[in-house]
């Protein structure tokens, strides 16, 4: 999958290479070691933190360039021949946030002739921010709006523009940002041929907000993304995917939450009571899981036509699941998800949490003479979801980020069980247990190399091998 990068684009690959190179060998949470317990301390600022009233994003601070594989990332949208779907990723220094969103779209198109009134008519994002959380039925001296649309050589102040809120709507902002945007396809935008998609980059400055610094960790903001879209010449413009799901930009209550900073669970200090390990069978314990997108393959069945299919692939039932992101928008249909429920029901009542520990056991990786290390993300689900029907375009959305660990590179099969990496999910058990429902997550990356897959079992793993399902290790108090 070779198609047409900007050449912004391919100048970044390169410098996004040797930082993975420098990054690759680190040895932290999420390692092999499977004895580690050690957090992820760089370039993490880490908070306690109350359970999120709305969706919410938990930032990295990073001291210096804002890393493009260990941003934070969460997505939102659908992937048909006339709908678009958005990976989202977020950081920030001491001078800047910085937002990549990466979208796959079928027919890129822009403006030859821009104007402020009609950025959001093309292909474009709208990237909301209010200092103040997300409070309040209109947006006022705290809310701002940034806009940017796609393009291609043309001079990139036509394609932006920024607002900020007056009490009642918004009014045209000075406020200076930049953009850098490309596409991804053997054509050019605007060709009525089918394209692969197209990035976007934003950059916007503290004091462009009216800050002289970031904001200090566990500082919340509002923060919501409209993805527009427009498929011909003539228009109209299709209708817009919103990041919450709910979101209205006039209504900065109804946008989802930016932390500074990225939560730890600080438990009691107290002897430990119990503890249990929830794996699919192990006590009669059901723990469902699955994995979306382009699973080892990179879609293959679906080729070349992958919006139409990828989106809705169902995978139920595979003992083999894969965790699969990249720079390279091209190669889309290789990315994969996943996702896994376990029932806590099997912990006493009235307990305090003191320790939780998600376990995948890997047994390959994409290309592993070219491969490099992974982090890989965890992220909480609300809502529940059906192993036989569940599928990229209808999986629920993330609600929270909550933990991440280095997943490395195995250059032959370990043999079984697998080679054991862990992740610390403590204070999202803690949660889930004091709300009774189950605990859910998703796994997913930020990486930017290529051959970035990596392979684990599924809690479908046959029964002589059940030592190598997902498991959940959670000790209690008292």
């Amino acid at each position: 999958m070779r198609l047409r990068l900007l050449r912004f684009f391919s100048q970044f690959l390169i410098s996004l290479s040797v930082a993975v190179l420098l990054v690759g060998g680190s040895n932290r949470f999420g390692s092999a070691q499977s004895g580690d317990t050690s957090k992820v301390h760089f370039p993490l600022v880490i908070r306690d933190e109350p359970p999120a009233a709305a969706p919410r994003v938990n930032v990295p601070w990073f001291d210096g360039n804002i890393g493009f594989t260990e941003s934070a990332i969460f997505w939102f949208g659908r992937v048909t021949p006339s709908e678009n779907y958005a990976d989202v990723r977020i950081g920030y220094n001491n001078s800047e946030l910085k937002v990549h969103v990466a979208i796959f779209d079928r027919l890129t198109w822009y403006d030859g002739t821009p104007s402020v009134a009609d950025l959001t008519n093309w292909d474009a994002i709208t990237l909301l921010l209010n200092l103040h959380g997300n409070r309040g039925g209109a947006p006022d001296a705290n809310s701002y709006r940034f806009v940017g649309q796609l393009r291609w050589w043309e001079d990139a102040l036509a394609y932006q523009a920024a607002y900020q809120g007056n009490g009642s709507g918004w009014n045209i902002s000075g406020a200076p940002f930049t953009t850098q945007a490309g596409w991804v396809s053997y054509n050019t935008p605007g060709d009525m041929q089918d394209d692969r998609g197209w990035l976007i980059t934003f950059r916007i400055p503290f004091t462009s907000l009216g800050l002289s610094a970031p904001p200090p960790q566990g500082t919340l903001w509002g923060l919501g993304v409209i993805l527009h879209d427009r498929d011909s010449e003539a228009g109209p413009p299709l209708a817009v995917k919103t990041w919450p799901i709910s979101l209205n930009q006039d209504q900065p209550r109804s946008w989802g939450q930016l932390v500074f900073g990225l939560p730890e669970y600080s438990p009691p200090v107290v002897s430990p009571g119990g503890s249990l390990t929830i794996r699919q069978g192990l006590n009669g314990a059901l723990v469902k899981d699955a994995h979306m997108g382009g699973h080892t393959v990179c879609g293959e069945q679906y080729n070349p036509n992958f919006f139409n299919g990828w989106g809705d692939a169902n995978f139920a039932g595979y003992t083999q699941v894969n965790i699969q992101n990249q720079a390279n928008l091209a190669d889309w249909p290789c990315f994969s998800k996943y996702y896994i429920n376990f029932p806590l029901n099997g912990i006493p009542a009235g307990k305090q949490i003191l320790s939780a520990v998600l376990t995948l056991y890997q047994f390959g990786n994409s290309y592993p003479q070219e491969a490099n290390s992974s982090l890989i993300q965890v992220l909480t689900v609300k809502d529940e979801w059906n192993e036989n029907t569940i599928t990229w375009n209808n999986a629920p959305y993330a609600w929270e980020n909550v933990s991440r660990g280095w997943v490395g590179v195995l250059m032959e099969y370990p043999g079984l069980p697998g080679e054991p990496r862990q992740w610390d999910v403590t204070r999202a058990v803690a949660e889930a247990y004091q709300q009774g429902v189950p605990l859910r997550l998703a796994l997913y990356s930020a990486d930017g190399p290529m051959h970035s897959g990596k392979y684990f079992f599924s809690s479908d793993m046959d029964d002589y091998a059940q030592a190598s399902r997902p498991s959940l290790t959670v000790t209690w108090a008292p």
